[in-house]
């Protein structure tokens, strides 16, 4: 039996008519990032050259290899790769430039995860106010393009940067402008309270509060598991400001019961027992945690609490420590961080 005929690679050529054609299976791909395994992502991305690939499939690949880069805090290796691909706003990224492969596709084909990546690069290596401009020229380009959820996320990032360097004022700014758009956004409406806890504003975080209850009993969402925790959080957040921490514990239990891989009220439920000088309970809530839901739970924030109760709890808190790191290796993503257990 004669074997089929193979096509010419050269005489018949590939062409792409709709974005859904565009988007190959890249699911073995996105299944590593899933699970945390940058180094195998990162040495199973083809290394292709611009030539081997359609452009589109190139970029996507040197897209995946850079965020692995940036997940792997490997920051020098990514600029180096970023500077290959740049700038993003060639003509050499749209479909127009190659009308053989794309008859009747236009526009650019580079992937907003790697205009993410280009903005937040600087400042990992030092350089912040680049790092703001590129997010606030990102912003504008998603406001141009309309871009709705995409201009949602940017905002979420400027707003994160602001509030870690405790500039309380732009991030309150960012938070009203963004609560223009979806007054009601449980969400945001909890972001709104955390801000005005950390400026001491009480009585508004408790209005903020309020706010996102009354609008997801309205909704008839409470029951919901993960709207019912946001409301919990935070009325336990409330708790934790005027130091009763028996009642927030008791919020923070509420919130296991009702989703037992709800990782921030088991480390913030610790956190309340540690304070009420309860580290026996402290200490087996999150050891519970991290043998009921590894996955979830080996987070640095949590393991961090844990060690720091294991240098309240334990004389030979090394040892017990290196025991911890020894299990984590085995268990934890690439991108974890091993200092946090502060070995």
């Amino acid at each position: 039996m004669d074997p089929l005929p193979q096509p010419d690679p050269l005489s018949s050529p590939v062409t792409f008519t709709s974005p859904d054609d565009i988007s190959p299976s890249l699911s073995s791909l996105l299944s590593l990032c899933h699970r945390g395994q940058w180094n195998l992502l990162l040495s199973s991305v083809p290394a292709s050259s611009p030539l081997s690939h359609p452009p589109h499939l190139h970029l996507l690949h040197s897209t995946l290899s850079a965020l692995s880069l940036f997940k792997l805090r490997r920051y020098p290796d990514l600029s180096r790769l970023l500077s290959t691909l740049s700038p993003l706003d060639s003509p050499q990224y749209h479909f127009q430039s190659y009308p053989s492969i794309y008859p009747s596709l236009s526009g650019s084909f580079v992937p907003f995860s790697l205009r993410i990546l280009h903005a937040l690069l600087p400042h990992r290596l030092g350089d912040r106010p680049q790092t703001l401009d590129r997010l606030y020229d990102l912003l504008s380009l998603c406001r141009t393009h309309q871009w709705p959820r995409r201009e949602l996320y940017v905002l979420s990032l400027l707003l994160a940067h602001h509030f870690s360097f405790k500039e309380y004022d732009v991030a309150l700014s960012l938070i009203e402008e963004m609560l223009e758009k979806d007054p009601s956004d449980p969400v945001i409406l909890s972001r709104l309270g955390y801000l005005q806890l950390q400026i001491g504003d009480l009585n508004g975080a408790k209005d903020s509060f309020q706010r996102v209850e009354s609008t997801l009993r309205e909704a008839g969402l409470e029951k919901d598991a993960a709207k019912g925790n946001l409301i919990g959080r935070n009325q336990a957040l409330g708790f934790v400001v005027a130091k009763d921490f028996t009642s927030a514990v008791r919020e923070y239990e509420t919130c296991i019961e009702r989703d037992s891989a709800d990782v921030v009220a088991v480390n913030n439920k610790a956190v309340c027992l540690m304070y009420s000088r309860d580290i026996s309970d402290a200490v087996k809530g999150l050891e519970g945690a991290l043998e009921r839901i590894p996955t979830v739970a080996v987070d640095e924030t949590l393991v961090v609490n844990l060690c720091s109760m294991y240098e309240l709890a334990y004389v030979n808190h090394m040892e017990v420590k290196k025991t911890l790191t020894t299990w984590i290796q085995q268990v934890a993503p690439d991108d974890f961080d091993p200092s946090c257990t502060r070995m």
